[in-house]
């Protein structure tokens, strides 16, 4: 931690000298804190909304889903499988190191070597540099989605990062929930630096006086980040004055705090896919399409999006959500538990088993209580479920573990493209492209894999159209998971704090943009 503490204090008194007792500040209550430092350890929303405060993408998203250059100023397709990028010059590292093509292509190849990451670059094959400030990305193929995954490169500062620390070990490992070099220090190009961390406490950040991006019109520098696992807590302490900015709102508080005189409520529909998966190689009979088709009957979506969602989020039968390429009108929700016991007979199931099941209780909204609803539900068709749901952070090592027959995985498209859900949850797993790395379920269709691998091959939009509609097609005929709704996103800010100019529908506030009323 010494070269942490050391940038992260001289950068926190240059702030304190730069911008005097004036300097803005905010409290931000989220339902958890980033379990790591490390961008690449975990494919996670937190990890991202980290990565969008301490480090800064190549391109990043608009509020309409466009795309505007960050550390890139400009990119051409120099051939069909050639993307060059022109890089900002000038652009300073917290650690004070400048920023040039080196560490982009060191991130490429970390994101390469990453579990969790690699999968998104499946396709691409390396980067070139072409001078200290241009690089050349290369993909296997014609790919549509370049731009997509370019939102994913937040530049590293390699020289912080390379060598050994001061146990002698490499400062680049990844490690998976685990204590690394990079999951306790970070020096990014982002708008803030980390001055104090307590896991599962709170996070402080001060605004880098050394950020390239003088243009922007936020005035918060300084953000303390405190975990409020309780919907409840949270929601008190937004309205009590005690935090300016929350995150997420829980349905049943929605109307209070846009009625409350002093806060608000900032909504947006949303793309992220809660769902279930059933582990085919923990129970023989999640292997049977009948018994997966049972629990899909069973299971009723429409029932959780009203009663414990309060309708707020949307019902779905597929991965993609309506504006996406392979969004089918036509794959409706099915609920019926007649017809879910008929196929559990069928199946020679009719006496029923045993499962057992495992939940975050902080990762989505009223992630505890959709499981406890669907345990319920599966009862009726005779599945005793064993429940257990865990904090976020000990969630993920679980999940990774495989260690429970079904398993709850929310899921916002990485690309913003149909093509990335099946990457991730559905593909046949693959440890050396991270294909199917989040795919718990162990679910494997090479027919379906093979429709994945047209389509990203395909730039024709009404072929790549047909083929991703096929493959949720044939998702949905085999009940390769349980999908239950796509869930909408709901903010909290006392009033002075425009927070509706930083969300958006990937759900990564850009904090660096932030304007306070003083």
């Amino acid at each position: 931690m010494k070269l942490f503490g050391t940038i992260a204090s001289a950068c926190a008194l240059s702030v304190a000298l730069a911008m005097g007792a004036g300097a803005a500040s905010i409290k931000v209550a989220y339902d958890a804190d980033p379990v790591s430092l490390d961008p690449h350890e975990q494919l996670s929303g937190g990890t991202l909304q980290l990565s969008h405060m301490v480090f800064d993408p190549l391109v990043r998203w608009t509020q309409d889903l466009q795309f505007e250059g960050r550390l890139a100023t400009s990119w051409e397709q120099i051939d069909p499988t050639t993307t060059r990028f022109s890089l900002r010059e000038g652009v300073k590292f917290h650690s004070g190191n400048e920023m040039t093509a080196k560490d982009v292509k060191w991130t490429f190849d970390r994101l390469k070597e990453s579990p969790d990451f690699k999968g998104i670059f499946n396709l691409f094959t390396g980067i070139e540099i072409v001078d200290d400030y241009t690089v050349d990305l290369k993909t296997s193929e014609p790919y549509p989605l370049v731009l997509h995954t370019a939102t994913y490169i937040f530049p590293m500062d390699s020289a912080f990062y390379s060598g050994a620390d001061d146990g002698g070990n490499d400062k680049a490992a990844i490690v998976k929930h685990g204590d690394s070099f990079a999951s306790r220090n970070v020096s990014g190009t982002g708008p803030y630096v980390i001055t104090e961390r307590e896991q599962g406490v709170k996070v402080e950040f001060e605004r880098f006086p050394g950020y390239w991006d003088s243009e922007s019109k936020g005035n918060v520098d300084h953000i303390t980040l405190t975990p409020i696992k309780e919907d409840p807590t949270r929601v008190a302490a937004l309205l009590s004055g005690d935090v300016d900015f929350i995150a997420p709102v829980p349905p049943t508080d929605l109307a209070r705090i846009d009625a409350d005189d002093s806060t608000n409520l900032i909504t947006m529909s949303g793309t992220r896919i809660i769902t279930f998966q059933m582990n085919q190689e923990r129970v023989e009979a999640f292997k049977d399409p009948k018994v997966r088709l049972a629990i899909d009957y069973a299971v009723n979506n429409a029932g959780i999006v009203d009663r414990i969602m309060k309708g707020f989020g949307t019902v779905a039968a597929q991965a993609s959500p309506e504006g996406y390429l392979g969004y089918d009108a036509s794959l409706t929700p099915r609920f019926d538990e007649a017809k879910a016991m008929a196929l559990m007979e069928e199946a020679g199931y009719g006496d029923g088993f045993e499962i057992t099941m495992m939940a975050p209780n902080n990762r989505y909204v009223n992630d505890d209580k959709i499981a406890q609803a669907v345990a319920t539900m599966l009862a009726k068709i005779k599945i005793k479920v064993d429940l257990k749901t865990v904090p976020k952070a000990q969630y993920w090592p679980e999940f990774d573990a495989r260690a429970a027959d079904m398993m709850m995985i929310g899921w916002h498209s990485d690309t913003e493209d149909s093509a990335n859900f099946h990457q991730f949850l559905t593909h046949c797993f693959n440890a050396e492209t991270g294909d199917g790395q989040y795919n718990s379920g162990n679910y494997c269709n090479p027919e379906a894999d093979a429709l994945m691998t047209k389509a990203n091959a395909e730039t024709d939009v009404a072929k790549r159209t047909a083929l991703l509609q096929e493959l949720e097609g044939i998702l949905y005929e085999e009940a390769a998971f349980i999908p239950l709704h796509w869930q909408d996103l709901a903010w909290g800010a006392r009033k002075g704090v425009h927070a509706e100019s930083i969300v958006n529908a990937l759900d990564f506030p850009y904090f660096g943009d932030l304007v306070v009323d003083e």
